[in-house]
């Protein structure tokens, strides 16, 4: 079993929302299931979580897209980890999900990551993050259009300075990616929110309130982790021709969650084996016979 750097923090992934910009694609399903190459867009977050070492996870998403989400992964055991589902019935802010997910929390620390964000690297930093005990911990890419995101501006020790969210005039180059860890003060701070002009409980504004506390630390990701939104037509074809490419051009598949689950002793050998015998696809099924060592 490998060490678990996550101090009982549990995992929540948002993957609701009207897909708009991706619409005719999402009248048919939301988003975060449609394929980002080779598998379902929700693997890819789901992934980051489990990579974390992180078990007990929820799944968020609308009253019409949680049977699919349900069909897709179960109760989770499959991968050895534990997967519950809640309904978001309307859009109504990112932060809300942290006061759906109360009951599930149940007072405990969290991983909030966005079922549209795609992250893939070296994810020390963000195993390292989930040992925060106290206060909340985000992080900071730095992008070449930072106006089109909220802008976190931070000083050599991480201590954050100022967040902006879309400013015309930013402070930094780092944007603030889908991918946030909070205490177990998170419900309770999100359940104080004033929703904002476009009736959204915001999660700028839940970070904000750690800010005011002292409470807020941002970690830089570096070279060594790629940041991909997939929430335009643009955008999702970039994500899947990365991942192409990285999966033709290496030994190795990104996202693969069974293989995750073995490699960080969610499950034995036996099992990565009966997840092999039981793929329709031959090369799939292969690959997962070649991690089985």
């Amino acid at each position: 079993m490998s060490p678990d750097p996550t101090h009982g923090k549990k995992g929540i992934v948002l993957a609701g929302g009207a897909g708009t910009r991706l619409d005719p694609l999402t009248r048919v399903a939301c988003k975060q299931l449609l394929p980002v190459y080779d598998k379902p867009m929700i693997y890819y977050p789901l992934s980051v979580l489990m990579l974390g070492d992180i078990r007990d996870v929820l799944i968020i998403s609308t009253p019409k897209d949680l049977p699919m989400f349900r069909e897709l992964f179960g109760d989770g055991s499959a991968l050895g980890i534990a997967i519950d589902y809640a309904e978001q019935s309307e859009p109504r802010g990112l932060a809300e999900a942290l006061i759906i997910g109360e009951p599930f929390l149940d007072g405990s620390g969290c991983c909030l990551v966005l079922g549209d964000n795609l992250f893939h690297g070296n994810l020390d930093l963000f195993r390292n993050a989930l040992g925060t005990e106290r206060g909340a911990a985000i992080f900071a890419k730095e992008v070449r259009d930072p106006e089109r995101f909220g802008v976190v501006e931070f000083d050599a020790g991480g201590r954050v300075l100022s967040i902006e969210e879309k400013p015309q005039r930013p402070r930094s180059r780092f944007a603030v990616p889908g991918l946030y860890v909070f205490d177990g003060s998170a419900p309770t701070r999100a359940k104080r929110l004033s929703p904002s002009a476009r009736g959204e409980l915001e999660i700028a504004d839940l970070i904000l309130s750690y800010h005011a506390d002292d409470q807020l630390t941002a970690h830089p990701l570096g070279r060594g982790v790629a940041w991909l939104d997939t929430g335009t037509p643009d955008s999702l074809l970039e994500a899947a021709n990365y991942i192409a490419t990285l999966q033709h051009h290496g030994s190795v598949q990104v996202a693969c969650l069974e293989e995750i689950a073995f490699e960080r002793g969610f499950i034995d050998r036996e099992a990565l084996l009966a997840h092999a015998d039981a793929q329709p696809s031959r090369g799939r099924g292969d690959y997962l016979r070649s991690r089985a060592r």
